[in-house]
């Protein structure tokens, strides 16, 4: 385990007879019939005129075909996955963007991609799956150009397997090319620091269109030989079936998520006894502290929490599992990266110095497509700058104190938005919190909350505000503050805090 450097190569991992995607109500994919899968694709791809490095876009839902597609599409052609969800103009500025050598979209599925493909003249691909068969299991009918591609067979280490775009919160979504380098690099740390084994088993609750899914879940399993139960999507009402199904051991999500989860396991903690996960990973969004401690009760498993953005194929940080120290608050020691934090002028500073996040390694993207200007400004003496504020502590463990973009400037004062979540999460009443940016005519910024109580409980604004006084300074605690019934997430389920006051209709986003 451990010398491959491709996606074909990872295939390879597994024994022929194990288990490599399963799904709920189907049967099971073994390795020997995944890398069939593959094998069988790439030669369609390549009758097509598809090889190494040419685009192909996959619109397809959650679910086993769309990490079987992930893998067999990257092994031979680039792999550019995209949220089925988006609308015409969506798919519009993506498809433009990326120039596709082909769409691949599920047969009798209604796409609003189907329409803009046709208008940019992009070939559809239409992939068929059938429901009898092992999950995953696919095959392919093009209307493609049958013309030999120019660069046939499986790619090599220094082709681009995926691409995927930034959020793009605050600006233009860049493109970030990855290569196989790249994702075999990030699997084999993500294995390594699970410690993954062919016994396991990964409940993939995660869009497979994001890093996190395609990483975490996919590919850091097949680097362990083992397997996935691949979930249609995210449910908090279904999760508990899945787990009975899948009887996975440990399962990866977005805080929100995990939130929703507890609540669901609050109310049946009696069959909560069937539930065996080794660990719970978390990443993409910082983890309260009080959250991660309520999940360790409720399941009584470790959970992880990890640090990771597209840029580095996912994975930057972890903590570690048992017996070695876990840090609440903290996303734990390199794993995959080297890390440093660097002031404004690019000098690195000593632990316990707040500063900007750098990184370097193997997983890191070589940069943006296409943008000089944001590669200049993310990469500074050969470190690439992740635009996240922290610090690293006497033992190594990184601490993230906000996005520098998200950071509220409350009349100079500088105000990090996960520093006041923390402390509201400690009220009881309080089951999520989100501290985000308003603007201000005298301040600039003023310090707003989003709140979702826990069911039964009630907060009057001056509750809040006085318990909040009791552990952060005048000048941190929530202005005005808004009780919901439910947060507005983006579409991987995080939080996106910049944007957030325009959503809400509190006055126009000032950045």
């Amino acid at each position: 385990m451990g010398h491959y450097q491709t996606v074909a190569e990872l295939v390879e991992v597994g024994e022929a007879n194990s288990v490599a995607l399963a799904a709920p109500e189907r049967m099971p994919l073994s390795y020997g019939q995944l890398r069939s899968l593959v094998a069988r694709t790439v030669e369609q791809l390549n009758k097509n005129g598809i090889g190494r490095n040419d685009r192909v876009a996959l619109v397809l839902k959650n679910g086993p075909e769309m990490a079987s597609a992930f893998l067999a599409v990257s092994a031979g052609a680039t792999a550019c996955p995209l949220n089925p969800n988006y609308h015409a103009e969506q798919f519009e500025f993506y498809l433009s963007d990326l120039r596709p050598q082909a769409l691949i979209v599920e047969a009798g599925i209604e796409s609003a991609s189907r329409a803009v493909a046709e208008r940019l003249g992009i070939p559809l691909l239409e992939l068929r799956a059938d429901r009898t068969l092992p999950a995953g299991e696919f095959s392919l009918d093009g209307t493609g150009n049958a013309s030999t591609a120019p660069r046939p067979g499986l790619a090599g280490e220094d082709d681009i397997a995926l691409v995927l775009h930034t959020s793009g919160t605050t600006a233009k979504p860049n493109i970030v090319p990855l290569s196989h380098r790249n994702i075999a690099s990030s699997a084999r740390q993500i294995r390594s620091v699970l410690e993954l084994q062919s016994t396991d088993r990964c409940l993939n609750i995660m869009p497979l269109f994001h890093i996190h899914g395609l990483m975490a879940a996919i590919s850091a399993s097949l680097a362990g030989g083992a397997s996935v139960f691949c979930a249609p999507g995210f449910n908090a009402l279904r999760f508990f079936l899945w787990v009975d199904e899948g009887n996975p051991t440990w399962y990866t999500a977005v805080p929100t998520m995990h939130q929703a989860i507890l609540g669901r396991g609050r109310r049946r903690s009696q069959t909560l006894d069937f539930v065996k996960l080794r660990f719970i990973r978390s990443a993409s969004a910082p983890l309260p502290p009080s959250v991660m401690e309520q999940m360790e009760q409720t399941f009584r498993a470790p959970v992880i929490e990890s640090y990771g953005m597209t840029e580095a194929t996912h994975q930057i940080a972890s903590n570690p599992l048992p017996p070695r120290v876990r840090k609440p608050g903290s996303v734990g020691l390199a794993a995959g990266t080297e890390i440093a934090v660097m002031d404004d002028r690019g000098n690195l500073l000593p632990a316990l110095r707040v500063g900007e996040v750098v990184i370097r390694g193997p997983n890191v993207s070589l940069g943006y497509e296409n943008n000089p200007e944001a590669n200049a400004r993310a990469f500074a003496n050969g470190w690439f700058r992740t635009g996240d504020q922290g610090l690293l502590d006497e033992d190594g463990y990184l601490r993230l104190t906000g996005r520098l973009k998200e950071l509220i400037n409350r009349g100079g004062e500088k105000i990090s938005p996960i520093e006041v979540d923390v402390v509201l999460l400690n009220h009881p009443a309080i089951a999520q919190a989100v501290t985000f940016a308003i603007p201000h005519p005298k301040l600039g910024e003023e310090v707003g909350v989003a709140i979702v109580l826990r069911d039964g409980h009630s907060l009057s604004d001056r509750e809040l505000k006085d318990f909040a006084g009791q552990h952060l300074p005048d000048f941190k605690i929530p202005r005005k503050i808004l009780f919901l019934a439910e947060i507005p997430k983006g579409p991987t389920g995080k939080v996106q805090r910049i944007g957030l006051a325009e959503k809400l209709g509190l006055g126009e986003s000032s950045r």
